[in-house]
């Protein structure tokens, strides 16, 4: 699988959960333990991840662009997460630290594919590529 395509599957992915963000916010915060008076900010959240899902899809050429956005997004959801008020049941806050665990694997990937697109857009032309104006290799 080539970082292009795992882009594409980041855009699908971020537009399906910025949907669930945006419909229903409140759901979602009582799911993880997390007050209810977050809602407002899950939903500017979720509006932030669809936004760059269709960047995703629609501009791909700017796709490294649009990934290190998301890394910018997962480090202000961890952060978000990490400060937030979780419920004292157990169960809550056994979810909140699997959501914490989660987001920190889809950091991991969204800096790899965006540091892999980032390296394959300052790769120099190849003497093909020089020689006959083409970007075929």
């Amino acid at each position: 699988m080539t970082a292009e395509q795992v882009a594409r599957g980041l855009g699908w992915f971020s537009i399906g959960l910025g949907a669930v963000e945006v419909i229903a916010p409140g759901r979602l915060l009582r799911f993880l333990g997390v007050e209810d008076e977050r809602a407002p900010l899950v939903r500017a959240y979720g509006l932030r991840e669809i936004v760059a899902g269709l960047g995703l899809l629609t501009q791909p050429g700017a796709r490294a662009t649009w990934v290190w956005s998301r890394v910018a997004g997962d480090v202000l959801d961890l952060a978000t997460l990490g400060a937030a008020q979780t419920d004292e049941h157990p169960a809550a806050r056994k979810r909140a630290g699997n959501a914490l665990a989660m987001i920190t694997a889809i950091t991991v990937v969204d800096v790899l594919v965006a540091r892999a697109l980032t390296l394959e857009q300052a790769e120099p032309p190849t003497l093909w590529e020089r020689i006959t104006g083409r970007g075929d290799r």
